[in-house]
């Protein structure tokens, strides 16, 4: 007997994990669980994804839906780690609760390099594994170094094609490859869930701004995120939108939308906010948006690449120079964003949808970035990085680096050309060792 396990924690998930099972991605099983994890800071006050409308479309895929949270609770899914000495129980208790019994158990997870996918792929030790994505992070590197043992089990990377042309480079450190969910399958899915926004609002073709919650993450303060929305809508506005609609973050704070009704007013733009969840690519369906704006959310590329549908980005340049450290998982989704998508103040480039970079010189930059990101992980990009910074580095492009970061990695751009000398000068080396032994002298 084998059970199949999918991990989930959002609604976009399991639909992807939804077209994948339709279109045969995965092979026949005795049995396939949905394992429902509630990943929110306060799981107890927040909805888990078998509870928000549309899951009942999603859920004949499975046989069974259990939850995560109530299999470790107290603990929380993504603080939580197993003792390596207590997988073996671990394991047992699991396939107890679960009805797993001794049936082989294959596993598909979300990120495998944080729990609580790792959780997973530790305790069913052996359980071959695939990875799937549903945004633009497959496309970067591996955030961290993972257990061989964990690694070169996983069998495959499934992931949308949402930059067609574009690999991802995620854990191709252990040989793994990408493999992709077909687009039919994946939008035939969505079309399932779209009846289901009744209480959405009767508008045709507005502009669509798409709010992400980053103050939520310490990318950017509230004031600085109000105030990209704001950007998002006098944007619009300038471009001749006098139909705006704002699809906030689920967990944003109110005010959020009172500065931008407050914008709108004075704008003279009709603005209506969204007050029920729904995906994005929901409203695609039922509004057809003339114009969709947002920072680096995933659903900008299912826009343009899915649906066909007009897409401007704001506010990447200020992410790139905020997001710390260099190797935060969010600078590919950004980098990806910023160099592919037209700015909004950008008006011949948002109405010719003129697109940065072609596949082919997109990859190359992901994998300069993604170098530079974690060059322990993946030292075997160096050359590519250092022809790529060597041929391409100027002005626009050195926001995808920090000069910092190129100096300790003794990358191209890291030192101007005229100073090159002064690391190899010992002369300078004296001179600066002494001047910061007298400064240390004065301080004391």
């Amino acid at each position: 007997m084998t059970t199949q396990i999918f991990q989930a924690s959002t609604l976009y998930g399991t639909a992807t994990l939804a077209a994948a099972l339709d279109s045969g991605c995965f092979r026949p099983a005795d049995r396939r669980i949905l394992l429902v994890c509630n990943n929110a800071a306060t799981p107890e006050t927040s909805p888990a994804l078998d509870g928000m409308p549309g899951f009942e479309r999603l859920r004949d895929r499975f046989d069974d839906v259990v939850s995560y949270n109530a299999a470790i609770f107290p603990f929380h899914p993504g603080g939580w780690t197993p003792r390596g000495d207590d997988l073996p129980l671990w394991e047992r208790y699991l396939r107890h609760e679960w009805r797993l019994g001794t049936d082989d158990v294959e596993l598909a997870v979300e990120s495998i390099q944080v729990n609580p996918s790792l959780a997973l792929a530790q305790i069913f030790t052996g359980a071959p594994v695939t990875v799937y994505a549903d945004g633009l992070m497959s496309y970067g590197p591996t955030r961290s170094k993972i257990d061989p043992l964990v690694g070169t089990r996983v069998d495959r990377v499934l992931h949308l094609d949402l930059v067609p042309g574009l690999r991802p480079l995620l854990l191709t450190e252990f040989g793994v490859p990408g493999e992709l969910v077909p687009t039919p399958a994946f939008t035939k899915v969505l079309a399932e869930l779209a009846p289901l926004g009744e209480g959405l609002p009767a508008l045709e073709e507005p502009a669509l701004l798409l709010g992400q919650y980053l103050s939520a993450l310490d990318i950017l303060t509230a004031e600085q995120e109000e105030d990209l929305h704001v950007r998002m809508l006098r944007g619009a506005a300038a471009l001749g939108h006098t139909t705006v609609v704002f699809k906030p973050h689920p967990s944003a704070p109110a005010r959020f939308a009172r500065s931008l009704e407050q914008e709108a007013e004075r704008l003279g733009v009709g603005l209506t906010v969204l007050d029920t969840p729904v995906l994005a690519e929901v409203l695609y369906q039922r509004m057809r948006p003339a114009l969709v704006v947002g920072c680096f959310s995933t659903a900008l590329l299912t826009a343009s690449a899915l649906y066909g549908l007009p897409v401007a980005r704001v506010g990447t340049e200020l992410l790139l120079e905020r997001l710390t450290p260099y190797e935060n998982s969010n600078r590919i989704p950004v980098t990806i964003v910023d160099a592919l998508l037209p700015g909004l103040s950008d008006r011949r480039a948002v109405a010719e949808q003129r697109q940065g970079m072609d596949a082919e010189e997109l990859g190359a930059l992901v994998r300069a970035v993604g170098f530079a990101m974690q060059p322990k992980i993946y030292p075997r990009l160096r050359p590519q990085a250092e022809t790529w910074l060597a041929g391409h580095l100027d002005q626009h492009t050195m926001r995808y680096f920090k000069r910092r970061r190129l100096s300790a990695l003794a990358l191209p751009g890291g030192v101007p050309a005229q100073l090159a000398f002064i690391p190899r000068n010992a002369t300078v080396r004296r001179v600066a060792r002494k001047a910061r032994s007298l400064r240390r002298g004065a301080r004391g």
